[in-house]
């Protein structure tokens, strides 16, 4: 896929970057330019195009608007101790995306262009990318379904962007989250869309948010379609139990059933916590299990993990059968090492020893 210039002639001042990056918090202010391009049934992709960011002239029968045919992706963009930058793991989202896209029936995208179509934007943005240890330039590669008509039906055309974000820290990290868990909402069923990254499952999962809110929980866990009693994972994170403490801990995550998401976060901490000598196991863990785990003391601490928070602390859950309090209710210790770990992975202080980091300056 060739990649066509066009960009921005008249750029964000230096002087007011600098106030919205100071200014920190995610997805708040957005970097000049953006990458489209188009797909079309009988000719494929088009060629890629950085342009200025900008509105989107959209037909009112573009069926995207009406039936939801779309997938997302988010990574981010770190810099570097020589002043350079590097995408973490982009061919995983790469991966993740044409995965997504066959499962809402939407083209697939070549791997090697998914990946230079955001390392030419990053590159050519390269301003925007924040220098602190813990914030980054969050990218949304994203694709909508673009045929015009209504008629519930795989699209014809499709249009694919990616447009970058300044992030700070998606929560404080060194404040524990509480949690409602969720009996009365799920999030997907077997041989649903759960695996896949798209807006329907998480449009589906706000009236269960605004319940968590109104419990005075920061967020929702969601657990299993069936018996409603099997710990998934949490709105936009994967979960991770922390069972034991020291050197003889073991690392828990739900596995992979087909109906949550396969974090590149939650993968990447698989590896990061064997490399630190832990135990780490997949399976599945009960609300009950939950509970009993806490308040025995086997379960010592609980985090969630993503592209967005990387890692978030959970300090207590709420649900129908009651409050339960991890620990001290603080941040653990281990929880606070993965994610120091990771961290100085992703901005190039501790060795790359798994190829993740990928330069683009």
């Amino acid at each position: 896929m060739k990649i066509n210039f066009k960009a921005q002639t008249n750029p964000v001042s230096d002087s007011d970057r600098a106030a919205k990056l100071a200014e920190g918090g995610f997805g708040k202010y957005y970097t000049d330019n953006m990458i489209i391009a188009e797909w079309d049934e009988k000719t494929g992709w088009g060629d890629a195009n950085l342009v200025p960011y900008g509105p989107l002239s959209l037909d009112p029968a573009t069926s995207v608007l009406h039936y939801g045919q779309e997938i997302f992706e988010g990574l981010k963009a770190y810099s570097q101790p020589d002043g350079g930058v590097s995408l973490f793991r982009p061919d995983a989202n790469a991966q993740r995306f044409n995965r997504s896209a066959e499962r809402l029936a939407l083209p697939q995208i070549p791997e090697e262009d998914f990946v230079n179509t955001v390392k030419e934007l990053v590159k050519h943005e390269s301003k925007w990318v924040p220098q602190q240890v813990g914030e980054s330039l969050y990218i949304r590669p994203f694709m909508i379904a673009t045929e015009v008509g209504l008629g519930v039906r795989p699209t014809n055309h499709a249009t694919y962007l990616v447009i970058t974000t300044p992030a700070g820290a998606y929560f404080n990290p060194h404040k524990a989250v509480t949690v409602w868990i969720s009996t009365e909402y799920v999030r997907a069923a077997p041989g649903g869309t759960g695996a896949a990254k798209f807006g329907g499952n998480y449009a589906g999962s706000l009236l269960a948010q605004k319940q968590a809110a109104k419990e005075g929980c920061d967020q929702v866990v969601w657990l299993d379609a069936r018996e409603r009693k099997w710990v998934e994972e949490m709105g936009g994170m994967n979960l991770y139990f922390i069972k034991g403490s020291g050197n003889d801990a073991t690392i828990f995550t739900p596995k992979l059933t087909g109906t949550l998401l396969a974090g590149i976060t939650r993968d990447s901490i698989l590896t990061v916590a064997k490399d630190l000598g832990y135990k780490v196991e997949e399976g599945m863990i009960s609300i009950d299990d939950w509970r009993d785990g806490v308040k025995s003391g086997e379960i010592t601490e609980i985090f969630a993990c993503g592209t967005a928070a990387v890692v978030s602390p959970i300090g207590s859950a709420k649900s129908a059968q009651g409050t339960w309090v991890v620990g001290d209710g603080n941040p653990g210790p281990i929880t606070m090492q993965i994610r120091e770990t990771l961290l100085g992975i992703q901005h190039g202080t501790i060795a790359d020893k798994h190829g993740w980091n990928v330069r683009v300056l």
